[in-house]
């Protein structure tokens, strides 16, 4: 007697981690905790630019020219070259801060005093800015932006000594600074100026900042480097 014996192959299929654990892609509206926010932004290698504003996640437009771009720029300019002779501060274009757990801005710019320095905020392992910075800017089209109502809260709530908003469908710039927990306007002087209170001698001619004359824009800074006031700064600085 003959005995058939017949064998079944069992066939395991083991899925590798990148196939069980797909991670969503952010998408305005989510609601998520700051480490959430992370791990899906670190995921979309092609994504420029997302914040978390109290746990709400905003994707950024496309960017026109001269509603962004080019102010952006002139701002970023302004702030380089303030940065150039104070030695102790930083700038930082559209840089990740890690604000608390419902908030990671990705402000269009940010003035920081160094750590070292003693500045309020600091620099992660990673590279992110944890705390708030002493200066930010944002951009916005209108009066009607994210950038007036819940991030100024936000900034205000976390500490930002000094924010300034360029409204620039409305041609106007609101600079705030922070006293005693709550955002005032920094007022424009009678010749057009708006001087820092936390950073000396970073002055703002907003007239010609508005009609784009950066030629005004950086000789009005100059005066401010040149003040006594920011001798005074750097030498407290320390650095």
């Amino acid at each position: 007697m003959s005995v058939s014996l017949t064998y079944t192959a069992i066939v395991f299929m083991v899925k590798t981690p990148s196939q069980s654990l797909t991670i969503p892609p952010l998408e305005n509206g989510d609601r998520l905790n700051r480490h959430e926010f992370e791990r899906r932004y670190d995921a979309m290698s092609s994504l420029k630019k997302a914040e978390l504003i109290e746990g709400t996640v905003y994707l950024a437009a496309a960017l026109r020219f001269k509603s962004h771009g080019q102010p952006h720029g002139w701002m970023i300019g302004w702030l380089v070259t303030y940065e150039a002779m104070t030695l102790g501060v930083a700038v930082g274009d559209a840089p990740t801060v890690r604000l608390d757990m419902d908030n990671e801005p990705q402000p269009d710019a940010v003035l920081m005093i160094l750590p070292e320095a003693g500045g309020q905020a600091q620099l992660s392992e990673d590279d992110y800015i944890e705390g708030a910075p002493e200066l930010v800017i944002e951009i916005a089209a209108s009066s009607v932006a994210l950038d007036l109502h819940s991030k100024k809260q936000v900034y205000r709530r976390n500490g930002v000594k000094e924010y300034i908003v360029w409204q620039v469908l409305e041609q106007k710039i609101s600079w705030f600074y922070l006293d005693k927990g709550e955002y005032v306007d920094l007022p424009v002087d009678s010749d057009s100026i708006i001087r820092s209170r936390i950073f000396p001698g970073l002055w703002l001619a907003v007239t010609a900042i508005l009609a784009g004359n950066m030629q005004d824009v950086l000789a009005v800074l100059q005066e401010g480097l040149q003040s006594p006031e920011h001798a005074a700064f750097v030498h407290k600085l320390g650095l």
